[in-house]
């Protein structure tokens, strides 16, 4: 990262390694690059030590409570970020219970935004899945 760092036209890093302990690594060896969080359920814990925002996967289905919970953040009001967070992680967590997008997809056609099925080798989500999904997105008020 630090000899990437220096490299005039890298100016952000996707960091999806799960581990905050890298991300801080990361902001210790290369502090002039972005980091954007690419797991959604570690934007506000990446936010803590340094990171800009998320490459999201939830904010197809919930992006302007993110938002809202980035700028929060932000602004200093970090409670409310927190309050955010936890109503946003079932979320976080159902987008994930089978491989992406099958569960993002699946959301957003639940709730009215038409995104078609999927392409093999996909498979459409079980009714377990669907069920998951459909308790998350209606708890958010959602559908």
């Amino acid at each position: 990262m630090a000899k990437l760092s220096q490299i005039k036209n890298v100016v952000a890093v996707k960091d999806a390694a799960g581990n905050l302990d890298i991300t801080s690594k990361t902001r210790v060896l290369a502090p002039e690059l972005d980091v954007y969080s690419g797991d959604d359920s570690l934007t506000l814990p990446m936010l803590a030590v340094g990171g800009k925002g998320v490459i999201s996967v939830a904010s197809h289905v919930a992006g302007l409570e993110i938002k809202e919970m980035i700028e929060s953040f932000e602004a200093g009001d970090t409670k409310k970020a927190m309050e955010l967070h936890l109503k946003l992680f079932p979320l976080f967590k159902v987008l994930f219970v089978v491989s992406n997008p099958i569960p993002v997809k699946e959301a957003l056609n639940m709730m009215g935004i038409n995104v078609g099925g999927l392409r093999p080798p996909l498979i459409p989500a079980d009714e377990n899945v669907k069920e998951a999904i459909k308790k998350v997105l209606k708890d958010l008020g959602k559908i």
